[in-house]
């Protein structure tokens, strides 16, 4: 927004207060109607005219900011922190990941000059944990039966775990690294994607390691604990955290499926790169 916009400022600020308030307030107010306890009218009648004219003004101040030129997803990120729109997007990933498994579709390969997948190591960890998920549900489901409140809301929560692993796992699956002109995307799960240019990279070895220490400047992609590439960049890139805090690393540590293809893939576009004739000047200036 522009300095035009400036009185716009205080409204958004006094609608994300009243929504940090509002909106917990909602569910703890929607998990006592469901347990039983009775609520006073007068508390349910104030929180639902709070809720509603809650949403009224946000949809008023959103048609107000798309009347000023932004983009839905712009005036979306101005009504909504940017930590909360990054976790409701990784959530959102993860399940349209499993959608993408089951149809084999992976994500951001079209046009790419090498993929190369990483989630082979961890099928077997991730296979055995959703299964204890998926025990402890029915177990968990059996012991609650006579509850019928805390056992429904006990099994949504169980239900969603088992497809939140699955969901990681999918993900892994469906978004390989790739090699695409003179970038290379390296990717964990939904939660990392980085796109680091050949350019800044000045080394690549083939490096397996399996313990890794939190450094700063370095990030470390680990598949069941293990990275197989060690990737040197001359300058740092960004690679943000899950909330969005900048995080510049100059070492990247990977691991692929078959990590001697993504070296020489690498070493082959590195070479290209490097010798590739630079353009010609054109003709001298004349005097």
């Amino acid at each position: 927004m522009n300095g035009s916009d400036d009185r716009l400022r205080p409204v958004l600020r006094v609608l994300r207060l009243v929504a940090y308030a509002a909106l917990p307030a909602e569910v703890v107010l929607a998990v006592c109607l469901v347990a039983g306890v009775r609520i006073p009218g007068a508390v349910l009648a104030v929180t639902e005219v709070v809720t509603l004219t809650l949403l009224t003004v946000t949809g008023l101040v959103f048609l107000g900011l798309r009347r000023r030129g932004l983009s839905a997803r712009e005036a979306v990120a101005e009504l909504v922190p940017e930590a909360v729109l990054r976790l409701v997007g990784h959530e959102l990933r993860l399940m349209t990941s499993l959608v993408r498994w089951v149809a084999r579709r992976p994500h951001g390969v079209a046009g790419a000059d090498g993929v190369f997948p990483h989630a082979r190591d961890q099928a077997a960890l991730m296979y055995g944990f959703a299964f204890v998920c998926l025990v402890e549900t029915v177990g968990v489901s059996y012991l609650l039966a006579g509850w019928p409140v805390v056992h429904a809301i006990v099994f949504v929560l169980d239900v969603y775990t088992v497809l939140f692993v699955l969901g990681l796992h999918a993900a892994s699956v469906t978004r390989p690294h790739v090699l695409t002109g003179d970038v290379l995307r390296l990717r964990q799960a939904a939660h990392v994607d980085v796109r680091v240019p050949l350019g800044l990279i000045a080394s690549v070895r083939r490096e397996s390691l399996f313990s890794h220490e939190k450094t700063e400047g370095e990030l470390n992609l680990a598949v069941g604990s293990q990275t197989s590439l060690t990737i040197e960049l001359t300058e740092p890139v960004d690679a943000p955290r899950l909330l969005g805090g900048p995080r510049p690393v100059r070492i990247v540590r990977v691991h692929a499926d078959d990590p001697k293809a993504l070296a020489d893939a690498l070493a082959d576009a590195l070479t290209r790169a490097r010798t590739a004739p630079s353009p010609s000047p054109g003709p001298p200036p004349r005097a």
